[in-house]
């Protein structure tokens, strides 16, 4: 438990900056520059992440491991376990964003954070993945679904 503690503090103070890996960035460059506009630039919410999915401008990354994946999943997320990121970024599009996801943030932020320090485009989904199931129930499923095909 304690551990875990220390992990929130570390990632409530990681989060934040707009860097690429041209700035020779460092876990402490990145802490000496986070600011307001990075904490608001690291994060996305529900409807701006389908709205920019549907735009071709993200991909999304479930950094869930596979068991979890296996319990529940969207067919339209790409699943990479964080521990598995380091070996796979070839997976991932330079030339988009990368939304990382996971049931609530904690995982999700810290691939969205080791993306950044890679020189990747990339945010966190805020809700979570269990906020986006809540959100694409119903009719919000079948519009989505539908927005998608055009």
């Amino acid at each position: 438990m304690r551990t875990k503690g220390i992990l929130l503090i570390v990632l409530s103070l990681v989060m934040p900056f707009s860097l690429s890996a041209a700035d020779g960035v460092t876990f402490e460059n990145y802490l000496k520059r986070f600011d307001y506009r990075e904490r608001r630039e690291m994060k996305t919410g529900i409807v701006e992440m389908l709205k920019l999915y549907n735009q071709g401008k993200v991909q999304i990354i479930d950094v869930r491991f596979p068991e979890e994946y296996k319990a529940y999943s969207f067919g339209f997320i790409k699943n990479i376990p964080l521990n598995e990121l380091p070996g796979r970024l070839d997976e991932l599009d330079k030339a988009k964003i990368v939304v990382t996801a996971c049931p609530h943030y904690d995982r999700a932020e810290l691939a969205r954070t080791y993306l950044k320090l890679q020189g990747y485009q990339s945010k966190y989904l805020t809700d979570g993945l269990l906020g986006l199931a809540e959100y694409l129930r119903g009719d919000k499923a079948k519009d989505f679904m539908f927005e998608m095909k055009r």
